[in-house]
């Protein structure tokens, strides 16, 4: 079956057709969709899909540019969310991670400040996830030596999956080698990735799996509109036309590897 690994189903942007959305990705022989917390407020909603809808499962996480809404201090927040991860169809930890992409907020500090708060969450999420034995889904938006360094230390402690991967095969074969898996979006499908394009050939079975980040970066011949699930049948037939291979092949190898990382 596909599986689409990482979707934000509880975005606005579905308010008015959401159960239309689940259904066509169902059509469209999605049989599993990850949908995926980043805040606390977000990651309770993404728990209430997975209960609505026999398809979907949760993530639960705080995202990098999402830090500054918690508490200077833990205060709570941390056991909140461990909390939530009890959930039975909490699958994963995220979306957490790193953003250097996105400016410091006014009044946050500065970048130093905003980076440093970025990375003590991110600890935290990943010693959580290791207490947990959950995996961990990553962010890493224009800062992947930092991401890195900073998951280097829970190598084979914790198995994650650099989610939205834009990077190419060079990059991604360092994490693969340190047990983690990268995932593919839309992005492959565009004509000017060509560093992604390589990467999703390379990649080992097993290394890898796909997901649309939708409402976001949809997939061609989609691109431009509103991204959902049901499109990471594009992604998957893209990544199979690099491959020489059929997406049969595709959707049975990536549907086997998130079956076992996520245990869904």
């Amino acid at each position: 079956m596909l599986i689409d690994t990482h979707a934000h189903l509880g975005w606005k942007r579905f308010d008015d057709d959401r159960d239309t959305v689940v259904s066509r990705a169902l059509a469209e022989g999605v049989g599993r969709i990850l949908t995926i917390g980043t805040d606390l407020e977000s990651s309770r909603q993404a728990l209430a899909l997975a209960d609505r809808f026999p398809a979907v499962h949760a993530a639960v996480g705080i995202h990098p540019t999402d830090v500054l809404d918690l508490p200077s201090a833990d205060d709570g927040w941390l056991e909140e969310l461990a909390s939530l991860a009890a959930h039975p169809k909490a699958v994963a930890i995220g979306e957490t991670g790193l953003d250097y992409f996105h400016p410091a907020p006014e009044g946050s500090g500065g970048e130093l400040a905003y980076r440093s708060r970025q990375a003590e969450v991110y600890r935290l999420q990943l010693e959580l996830a290791e207490a947990l034995a959950m995996p961990v889904i990553v962010h890493q938006r224009a800062c992947y030596d930092a991401v890195v360094e900073q998951t280097a230390p829970f190598h084979g402690r914790v198995r994650c999956v650099f989610h939205c991967w834009t990077h190419g095969w060079a990059e991604a074969a360092a994490l693969v080698a340190a047990g983690h898996l990268i995932s593919f979006t839309g992005i492959v499908t565009y004509p000017s990735a060509r560093e992604v394009q390589v990467a999703a050939r390379e990649a080992a079975p097993g290394a890898f799996m796909v997901e649309t980040d939708s409402p976001f970066l949809a997939p061609v011949p989609y691109r431009g509109k509103r991204n959902e699930p049901a499109y990471v049948r594009q992604v998957a037939e893209k990544i199979a036309e690099l491959r020489g291979t059929t997406c049969a092949a595709v959707t049975d190898e990536t549907g086997e590897t998130a079956r076992k990382f996520f245990g869904i």
